[in-house]
């Protein structure tokens, strides 16, 4: 096939979405467009369409550094939309999880880490009608953080979004 035959369009959402790889190639690579692949575009393509995200609106991300394979991250943005058009859903907490100066746990809501605290994790509760308790998740920070970037500057804001999502996940 040829480049223009592998352009695609389809719906997410509302939206009509088209997809070509120069498209992909020059707008929606994080990172580094040179090094990504043919293959990497096509696989890019289809989860997209397949998993009916939207790229432009942040739902799907094409992540390429160096020579290593490219990742497909499907964002935050898609998890929080797919949640809101299940007529379930009913809403969400989330927070933290600290260890205070005397080696106890607490699990917070929102992010609020005092100095003498330790960031340890972060939890999540979704709530889906006809569930009888909550789609519980907790996850620890040592498992998801780089320590670079927004995880240097923002851990707490980061780890409780991972709880999110993973319990965003596991309901829907």
């Amino acid at each position: 096939k040829t480049k223009a035959d592998l352009t695609c369009t389809y719906k997410a959402g509302d939206a009509e979405v088209k997809l070509s790889p120069a498209t992909v190639k020059q707008y929606l690579v994080t990172g580094d467009p040179t090094n990504v692949t043919n293959q990497e575009i096509v696989m890019f393509i289809n989860l997209c369409k397949y998993q009916q995200l939207n790229p432009f609106l942040r739902e799907a991300y094409l992540i390429k550094y160096g020579s290593q394979p490219a990742q497909l991250v499907v964002g935050k943005a898609a998890f929080e939309a797919r949640a809101e058009r299940d007529g379930r859903y009913e809403g969400y907490d989330a927070g933290i999880v600290v260890q205070k100066e005397d080696k106890t746990l607490e699990y917070r809501k929102g992010t609020l880490v005092l100095p003498e605290e330790r960031l340890v994790g972060g939890w999540a509760e979704i709530y889906v009608a006809g569930y009888k308790t909550p789609i519980y998740t907790t996850v620890s920070l040592g498992e998801y953080s780089t320590g670079k970037s927004v995880w240097a500057q923002k851990p707490a804001t980061m780890i409780r979004k991972v709880a999110k999502m993973q319990a965003l996940r596991e309901a829907f």
